[in-house]
């Protein structure tokens, strides 16, 4: 792997090394073993954070150059395009509603289900999961086990800059409707988010449930219940709301976590 890996770094500072075939082969076999679930963009570590391999993002941008442009039939549908499409989803346990779409070189592990919605290459979607109607999950996203993105949820993908950050959503999130969430922000283990929440790396992320509020900004820690908010900014031209977001609570620590969803919601009313 470490001989791979340098291969791909250095056909990153010289991009002529692409016309070379053990360069296009290494590009290949990488996307390969991201389709295989054998590699990841990023990684959980043990103690909580997250590794990002920015070698493997860099074979995924130099794949698309090495490629050729190819149409593609589906029954009465036609696609033309660089990258092909995720195949014998039965044989790996995932149901995959019509017109749902993943590329190749994503990864959805056994029990995934995807009703019509779309997964970019260099994704990773662990078991459990539902990408719902219309949600997207971006180029090199990381989701986690047992996690629901709601209808319309975007999840960015980020391959430029290559050392950024992909975005990230833990095991036993939920994430309501239309939920924008980009730019490598990172959402905790089992936090709920309303509806409409939307996340950039400078969103401002307040936690309201203490006598002074505290500013998150870049993830939205774990178990927290996050619904829309806006706070005044003065400009030039006068103040205005900002958009933000705002944690009006917490999960509870409970073994079910369907049950704690389900209150957490009750409790708060929040939307989703």
């Amino acid at each position: 792997m470490q001989d791979l890996e340098n291969l791909i770094n250095q056909a990153w500072e010289d991009r002529s090394m692409l016309q070379q075939k053990n360069v296009q082969e290494a590009i290949l076999h990488v996307i390969g073993l991201l389709d295989k679930g054998q590699l990841r963009v990023a990684e959980p570590l043990p103690e909580g954070d997250w590794k990002v391999n920015d070698w493997v993002k860099k074979a995924v941008i130099m794949y698309f150059p090495i490629q050729e442009m190819k149409t593609i039939e589906v029954g009465p549908f036609e696609f033309h395009d660089k990258i092909p499409l995720k195949k014998d989803y039965a044989s790996q346990g995932v149901r995959v509603v019509p017109h749902a779409i993943a590329r190749y070189g994503s990864y959805l592990e056994s029990g995934v289900i995807m009703m019509p919605s779309y997964v970019n290459i260099g994704a990773w979607v662990g078991s459990g999961t539902m990408v719902d109607t219309w949600a997207t999950v971006g180029s090199c996203a990381q989701i986690g086990r047992n996690v629901h993105l709601s209808g319309g949820v975007g999840i960015g993908g980020v391959l430029e800059p290559p050392q950024a950050a992909p975005t990230i959503i833990e095991d036993d999130c939920f994430i309501g409707s239309r939920c924008i969430i980009v730019e490598g922000v990172r959402v905790e283990k089992e936090a709920v988010l309303g509806a409409n929440v939307v996340l950039t790396k400078s969103t401002h992320i307040i936690d309201v449930t203490k006598p002074i509020p505290e500013t998150y900004k870049g993830r939205v820690p774990a178990r927290s219940v996050v619904i829309p908010g806006t706070y005044p900014k003065k400009f030039m031209a006068g103040e205005y709301q900002v958009a933000c977001a705002l944690i009006i609570g917490k999960r509870t620590e409970a073994t079910d976590k369907k049950v704690s969803l389900n209150q957490a919601l009750r409790d708060y009313g929040v939307s989703v």
